[in-house]
């Protein structure tokens, strides 16, 4: 049996199958995404979502659904499935599915009548559009397999109801049809590799529910466009590929493209090969610049998520030339940019933000642990010690540098840091002031960049910046050392002594600016007061403000969002500061963690993970469907782990071979 793989037995349980969603990109930021029935519970949900900058900068949802019937000696077994309310479901297709398998392809087996069908799914890479291989497996006669699209032509963001500004009218293409129902909209073609027939009889299906937008307190039901509907007669043995795409396509094509594509995909058979897919899901290229997404299915590229997972979602799984896309080809550009005040030159969000430079120098300090230092060095060197100069030189809008060293940042009207949620346009945590996790960064980016500089030669500099680094140190342990743990900022109003998580990298950065029994206890307390199995609370349960739970409406949710629930995104940190710490006797208790994450791989969003989970059991998780953040935690969680382990096997096989040498 494979990794993940899915039965009867569950497929037909509604309440269990709907919670758990798969998702598909193509590396260019067009997206699938559905519950594992097929059933779609977001508006965010679709077979086909991509990115129109013609239209605007959002997402956008295309075609919705696919319904599939298949028909046989005269019986017709509709294979959709739809809600309209809360118990309403039609027509109830999902009690055909036998089986649900993700090791290659994303295939659904069904069973009905005499007929086993095969439907597996793939998305085009770097071209918006969607490839479904329907394969009749057994049939003792001939069966006809009709196909039904349901259209948005919408915002991720909004809802469409029946109007009379829908243009219903379809455009005959090659085994197809295209249309467009609004303008400036791309056409949408969709195309068969067969001859069919098409049948033009548009068709609104009116009050299609999403229960998740009814539980995050959004408007929750659409109507949409069925334009008519396809048939073609399969014998057993028999494939055919539907394609939608905003370009026709040769339908003599599709067999090749397919087979291409189906090159390209990686076997997935542990959590491992599940995560290092979806890393490379997070990739967006277009044309020459390439970014790392922050997730799916709202997120953008952002500076702050980029930075933090890119050494991870790149190197991490042996994809050195998305580093370089990425990295070398556009980030390292952009930098510059905002260096140089050249905004107009910026395509990344949020690089004003007063951690974006110093999680980009971290993001080439963790290159080194793939690359000799030496000639990281010689191609970085020189940009990380502009960036010391522009920060040092108050040429950051956000960033002040203190007489003692320290980078102080406002945090009252605008977030500085990830604890970014707001209400009324003002920060929830408003975090202000000297911030304990950005002046960890601060002081390990000033050490990490004279080490850098003495790689090529500039020792009086780095002289400098190792003396001053030892200013910011000792300011730091003065400030935020409060004998049991660190505060996590300081502002003119006093310290707040809220347990929280971001201590955790004043520990696990190479550089920490707090000596051995101060990294213990920071990472006790961590270990006592926040600890769960999926990662690290947003707040300590003993506080008065701890709201563990991710739930209710869009403001309470976001009341909740950093005071209580756990992001995976400090798991990485958390581990490495233990590892730390505690040395090879805390790798048991690491790989069990790591075991809780497996755990994740069969739920939620199938083989990624998800944006935070609950604070308080069952742990269940929330937010959006994948996120770099969390994928690049337990990546390099893992790597780390890894390397540790393949070190101690080193040493001991020395210690072997000193013990026999006479």
């Amino acid at each position: 049996m494979s990794y993940l793989n899915f039965d009867k037995a569950l497929l037909v349980n509604l309440e269990r199958s709907l919670k758990k969603e798969v998702l598909l990109t193509n590396r260019a930021g067009t997206y699938s995404a559905s519950t594992l029935v097929g059933c779609n519970t977001r508006k965010y949900h679709g077979l086909l979502v991509m990115p129109l900058p013609e239209v605007g900068d959002s997402n956008y949802v295309l075609l919705s659904q696919l319904d599939e019937t298949v028909i046989q000696h005269g019986a017709e077994f509709n294979l959709g499935l739809h809600q309209y309310d809360e118990t309403t479901y039609a027509p109830r297709g999902h009690k055909y599915i036998r089986e649900y398998d993700c090791t290659v392809l994303s295939r659904t087996t069904y069973r009905v009548g005499g007929v086993i069908l095969t439907k597996e799914k793939m998305l085009v890479s770097f071209e918006p559009r969607i490839l479904i291989r329907y394969t009749m497996v057994e049939s003792g006669s001939p069966a006809t397999l009709r196909l039904k699209p349901f259209l948005a032509f919408r915002d991720v963001n909004a809802l469409t109801h029946e109007n009379a500004s829908a243009d219903t009218q379809a455009e005959q293409a090659d085994n197809g049809c295209g249309i467009r129902m609004y303008s400036p909209f791309p056409m949408l073609y969709m195309q068969l590799s067969r001859k069919n027939q098409y049948e033009h009889q548009p068709q609104w299906y009116k009050n299609i529910y999403y229960a998740k937008e009814r539980e995050r307190g959004y408007d929750y039901q659409e109507d949409l466009l069925v334009p008519g509907s396809f048939e073609i007669t399969m014998k057993e043995g028999e494939s055919v590929i539907f394609s939608a795409g905003i370009s026709q396509v040769s339908p003599n094509s599709l067999a090749g493209m397919w087979k291409k594509e189906q090159l390209r995909v990686i076997e997935k058979t542990d959590m491992f090969t599940f995560l290092k897919n979806s890393a490379s899901q997070f990739y967006k290229r277009i044309g020459d610049k390439c970014w790392l997404l922050a997730g799916y299915p709202w997120y953008h590229a952002s500076a702050r998520e980029e930075f933090f997972s890119l050494a991870d979602c790149t190197m991490g799984i042996g994809r050195p030339e998305y580093w370089d896309a990425i990295m070398r080809k556009t980030a390292v550009h952009e930098v510059r940019a905002f260096l140089e005040g050249r905004t107009e030159d910026i395509g990344l969000k949020g690089i004003e933000e007063p951690d974006a430079l110093l999680w980009f120098v971290r993001a080439i300090q963790e290159y080194t642990d793939y690359t000799p230092a030496e000639d990281v060095a010689k191609e970085f060197g020189e940009l990380l010690l502009d960036i010391i100069n522009f920060i040092r030189k108050q040429c950051h809008p956000r960033l002040f540098v203190h007489r003692n060293g320290l980078l102080w940042t406002d945090g009252s009207e605008r977030p500085a840091t990830w604890m970014d949620a707001m209400e009324e346009n003002r920060p929830i945590t408003p975090r202000t002031g000297y911030i304990v996790e950005i002046n960890a960064l601060w002081y390990n980016a000033m050490r990490f960049t004279a080490e850098m500089l003495r790689h090529i030669g500039n020792e009086q500099r780095a002289d400098l910046m190792d003396y001053q680094s030892e200013l910011i140190k000792e300011s730091f342990q003065k400030l935020f050392w409060n004998g049991f743990y660190l505060y996590d900022f300081v502002s003119d109003k006093g310290a707040d002594k809220e347990v929280r998580p971001n201590q955790i990298w004043a520990v696990s950065l190479p550089y920490s600016p707090l000596d051995k029994k101060q990294q213990k206890a920071v990472v006790d307390i961590c270990t006592k007061e926040l600890y769960t199995p999926k990662g690290l609370r947003t707040l300590s349960p003993k506080s008065g403000c701890y709201r563990p739970m991710y739930v209710g409406g869009h403001m309470e949710r976001n009341w909740n969002l950093h005071n209580g629930p756990v992001w995976p995104l400090t798991i990485a940190a958390y581990g490495r500061a233990y590892l730390r710490v505690y040395r090879h006797s805390g790798e048991s208790f690491i790989e069990r963690l790591l075991g809780e994450y497996e755990s994740e791989m069969g739920e939620l969003t199938i083989g990624t993970l998800n944006e935070l989970y609950d604070g308080n059991p069952p742990f269940s998780g929330h937010g959006g469907m994948s996120y770099a953040p969390s994928v690049s935690g337990v990546l390099g969680l893992y790597n780390t782990l890894k390397q540790l382990q393949k070190e101690n096997e080193n040493n001991a096989n020395r210690n072997i071979a000193n013990e026999e040498r006479p």
